[in-house]
């Protein structure tokens, strides 16, 4: 949760399946669309669009949760 964001695309498939699979685990109870494959698409978009300088993994991952936060009607 500490590493920057930047770091994201570097990491192997495993590492990130792993990242986004305890995510999804975490936060689908606050809506089941945020599993594991919205992690990823989420952060890979966070990571390769515009420039993410300093944000920490744990900062992405908010953000990628109150995008998803309320569940669909």
């Amino acid at each position: 949760m500490d590493d920057k964001v930047s770091r994201w695309p570097r990491a192997s498939t495993d590492e990130k399946v792993d990242f986004a699979t305890r995510m999804g685990k975490a936060f689908s109870s606050l809506n089941a669309e945020l599993d594991q494959n919205y992690f990823i698409r989420c952060l890979e978009e966070t990571a390769n669009i515009g420039n993410p300088g300093d944000i920490k993994l744990e900062s992405a991952v908010k953000i990628c949760v109150s995008v998803k936060k309320d569940p669909p009607e």
